[in-house]
């Protein structure tokens, strides 16, 4: 591994010479265009027959795609006017083929596969953030926010107006945005950046009035100046939405369960604040709000230490979450690398399922689903001299479970009322050629009962800071970074969990750099990380180095995969956009990276992987990546005891994905890997977008996968007699897993404004454990396998009862067969109108069913059919919200 290093660095020295000879092209000249003011009314109709739009217009549309740098195929003309109150786009796009327009629908937001007009501005002239606004034929709109030049937030939703039509000349666009939509500072004249873009759907083709080579990186900061704004007068945007909300559920009656009567009503109303606090400064209050989401998570099968992550869906926590983005700022490209990067903010933390059980109690118990936000607040924008700001508050209510024995009831407490706070600045200079931004986080728990006392940190707290500068004049080098640190306090039980828990393992009984206290009541600990990218150009190349630390935590308002690691990468490429014979584009890179902990050992996976994806000439894509891993060390698999070594293996992985334009595009992927200790697998899935209708599109998603792995944790054993192992028994087994699941998702757009969606997924994973083994020693892949040299091992109702060592002093144990046969059917039908701008309703199906039967053994036909049988429960919930524009 040492001599893939030293290549790859000398072959990153050689690119860095080369890129600072050869990639100082001259930037393009700024293009420029002026806002006309208008006096008379402008209808938002399509029509384009106002005086405004009589004016010169602009155009000269260069394309990036398919044919980079030459002229557009079609003539695209765009007019900016304003008045006091906001700010008026046309386009005429004109096509020699008018009847191949292509006009999908979709929901708001989803870039359908259709012809596209978009525009984006940059009201701070900051180039680094602004608003995306698009518009297809059939009337669907997109709106985004821009931040770190070229990364996009899908979340915000302005309230605006357009109007588009289809004529014998091609289609026309016509747009009105409020200027308290947007934000920046008050002047008495303004200069924005702008850009337009125009996409021809049947052509592949994508066009700007800003040309911007495919090889170089940004879009903010290539914008267009547009002049002429003065004297406006955007006012206060003041919004006001209360909701009501009326929910129905229905779940299978359980005999003797008071719990479980099978049915439960629920209804509930709260309001939701906007506050212009400036034209660059919103402040969003939701007091009593409906924080439950729309859509179901997919069904996973997680055999690891480690928790699974979701991604946010509730529309608060999502609009604007760009903001409390951090470390990630300055580069283009984020590589991961076995890193897990940690989050000082997770969101769905706050509002999640209480977290406190109830134990020692023979009658029944029923916990809350969710813990109850009681309020929630949030400022985001601009202040002082460019600084950014975003600021989140929240309060959760304290939960209890509810216990019931012998029909006598009484609560405990399985979660406290809590605090959750996130402050995040971030300023930017010289053109977003440096940055210096700060995150800090803060959860303050009121713990009462002695249960959550012992199992809860009371306080935890983090700050961060991040950065990034250029190296040259071209921002073609970019070396950003971040460091961190964490502090958790609380009992001495609470912070012994934690000191025992994934990821950190104090406990380990080789590890000579951790220690546990078992009196401790605080744990702190730091990360950091730093990068080298090369943004432009057709080498690619990048380098990172980061640590955290073993007591780094930032899983109480965070997410964290990893900890004690050390991590280091060298990446470099090539790639080309110049049309050949085979393909119209290609990348291709190699890659290889090492991890330490902090005591010395190299552990997680020392990899040196090739990756290469390409564009055919006919639009299909694929893409491969191989990867060789020679033997290591790690922590996970005894769960808090010694290394164990991990034997080399290596894996691959392809994908296969058609023209989109088509009716029914496909995407094939597929994948295997295989090791000296005999643990091998593959895995394929096939996704089929199909689109039947101009307004109805079905996609279908099935997967299966087959994995047999050789050593599998199943539970750790305290045995004195085992001294081998430190006096603990860490037992594993073979595994023989296989998985399938189907994805299926339903988009039927009655208009922009009025849509159903579906969404269903049934999932089947099966396991059979059979050679059940103990480690033999550390820092090894040795095994003693139960029922050789004396051991024995017999099964009987559902359990094992383990000898370890036949005649032997140690004891015998037992242990409950651990076979699975997970099956679930999710699913939920959504049917939402927005009946007038910014007030919605929604209608919303839910139902989620579960079966455990036949664990370890897998036959379709059947576990389908008890699936299909199996009792589940059913939520029916409308919501109704009434915007009020102040």
């Amino acid at each position: 591994m040492k001599k893939h290093w030293i290549v790859l660095s000398i072959i990153a020295l050689e690119f860095f010479i080369l890129n600072v000879a050869a990639i100082a092209a001259s930037k393009q000249e700024q293009r420029v265009i002026a806002a006309i003011f208008t006096n008379n009314p402008i209808e938002i109709d399509g029509f384009l027959e106002e005086p405004a739009w009589k004016n010169q217009s602009s155009g000269n549309f260069t394309q990036s795609k398919p044919d980079d740098g030459k002229p557009a195929t079609e003539k695209t003309e765009v007019w900016v006017a304003y008045d006091k109150k906001a700010l008026y786009i046309a386009a005429r796009l004109h096509d020699s083929e008018p009847d191949k327009i292509i006009g999908r629908l979709g929901r708001r937001d989803d870039f359908v596969d259709s012809d596209w007009f978009t525009f984006s501005i940059d009201p701070y002239y900051d180039r680094r953030s602004g608003f995306l606004f698009a518009v297809n034929p059939s009337g669907t709109i997109v709106d985004r926010t821009i931040f770190n030049d070229e990364d996009q937030d899908p979340a915000w939703d302005g309230v605006w107006e357009s109007a588009t039509r289809i004529d014998k000349s091609g289609w026309t666009v016509e747009v009105k945005i409020p200027f308290n939509q947007l934000r920046f500072k008050p002047k008495d004249q303004y200069i924005w950046g702008i850009n337009f873009r125009r996409i021809i759907k049947r052509k592949n083709e994508q066009a700007g009035f800003v040309w911007i080579p495919q090889e170089e990186s940004g879009f903010v900061s290539h914008f267009a100046r547009l002049e002429g704004i003065r004297d406006i007068d955007p006012g206060r945007n003041i919004e006001i939405v209360p909701f009501v909300i009326g929910r129905a559920s229905y779940s299978p009656i359980e005999e003797g369960n008071p719990f479980a009567a099978g049915e439960d009503y629920f209804a509930n109303s709260g309001v939701d604040l906007k506050v212009g606090l400036r034209s660059n400064l919103t402040l969003d209050v939701s007091i009593n709000p409906d924080f439950g989401q729309v859509e179901v998570d997919p069904a996973v099968i997680n055999l690891s230490a480690a928790e699974s992550f979701y991604e946010e869906k509730r529309p608060f926590f999502i609009e604007g979450a760009s903001i409390f983005s951090f470390g990630t700022g300055g580069s283009n490209r984020d590589i991961g690398a076995d890193w897990g990067h940690p989050r000082f903010f997770y969101s769905r933390r706050i509002g999640r399922s209480p977290q406190g059980n109830v134990s020692g109690e023979d009658g029944y118990v029923s916990y809350p689903d969710w813990t109850t936000i009681l309020g929630a607040a949030k400022i985001t924008g601009k202040i002082g001299s460019g600084w950014n700001i975003g600021f989140l508050t929240a309060l959760t209510e304290r939960e209890y479970a509810a216990i019931d024995l012998n029909g006598e009831r009484s609560a405990q407490e399985v979660e406290p009322f809590t605090h959750y706070g996130v402050l995040r600045v971030q300023k930017e200079f010289n053109e977003g050629r440096q940055g210096l931004g700060v995150i800090t986080t803060s959860i303050l728990r009121d713990l009462k009962h002695e249960s959550v006392k012992e199992l809860l940190n009371q306080n935890a707290f983090s700050l961060g800071i991040d950065g990034w500068t250029f190296l040259d004049r071209n921002k073609t080098w970019v070396v950003s970074g971040w460091l961190g640190g964490t502090t958790v306090s609380g009992s001495s039980e609470a912070i012994a969990l934690r000191q025992q828990s994934y990821p950190h393992y104090f406990q380990r009984p080789d590890a000579g750099h951790v220690e546990f206290d078992d009196e401790a009541t605080s744990m702190s600990g730091w990360a950091g990380r730093f990068s080298l990218n090369k943004q432009n150009g057709n080498f690619v190349f990048n380098a990172a180095i980061g640590a955290i630390s073993p007591g780094f935590d930032a899983s109480d308002m965070g997410f964290q995969r990893t900890s004690d690691v050390i991590n280091g990468h060298i990446m470099a490429g090539y790639r080309t956009f110049e049309p050949g014979k085979i393909f119209r584009n290609w990348e291709i890179n190699v890659f290889t990276q090492r991890n330490y902990d902090f005591g010395g050992n190299r552990i997680g996976e020392q990899r040196l992987i090739l990756i290469g994806h390409g564009e055919f000439l006919n639009f299909w894509e694929a893409y491969a990546q191989f990867s060789y891993n020679p033997q290591h060390w790690s922590h996970s698999p005894t769960r808090g005891g010694p290394l164990t070594l991990i034997p080399s293996f290596s894996w691959g992985e392809f994908g296969i994905f058609t023209d989109s334009r088509r009716p029914i595009a496909l995407e094939l992927f597929g994948g295997f890997f295989t090791s000296m200790s005999g643990s091998s697998g593959w895995n394929t899935s096939l996704e089929v977008h199909w689109k039947p209708g101009s307004n109805v599109s079905i996609s279908l998603e099935p997967s299966y996968q087959i994995e047999h792995e050789m050593s599998q944790w199943v539970a750790n054993i305290e045995d004195p007699f085992m001294t081998e192992t430190f006096g603990n028994r860490y037992l594993f087994a073979a595994l023989d897993q296989k998985t399938l699941s189907c994805s299926i998702r339903l988009n039927w757009i009655f208009n922009p404004k009025l849509s159903l969606q579906a969404y269903i997924q049934p999932f089947i994973a099966v396991g059979r454990y059979l050679d059940f083994k103990e480690l033999a020693r550390p820092s090894s892949y040795d095994f003693n396998t139960f029922g050789e040299n004396n051991s024995t091992i017999t099964y009987a109702n559902g359990e094992y009862a383990i000898d370890p060592d036949g005649p032997g002093p140690a004891g015998p144990f037992a242990l409950a067969e651990p076979d699975f046969n997970y099956k679930s059917l999710r699913g939920t039908v959504v049917l939402r109108w927005e009946y007038r701008p910014g007030s919605t309703i929604y209608f919303v199906w839910t139902q989620n069913r579960n079966d455990y039967a036949n664990p370890g053994e897998l036959q379709f036909g059947r576990d389908f059919r008890n699936l299909l049988k199996a009792p589940g429960d059913d939520i029916f919930m409308i919501k109704f919200t009434y915007r009020f524009k102040l």
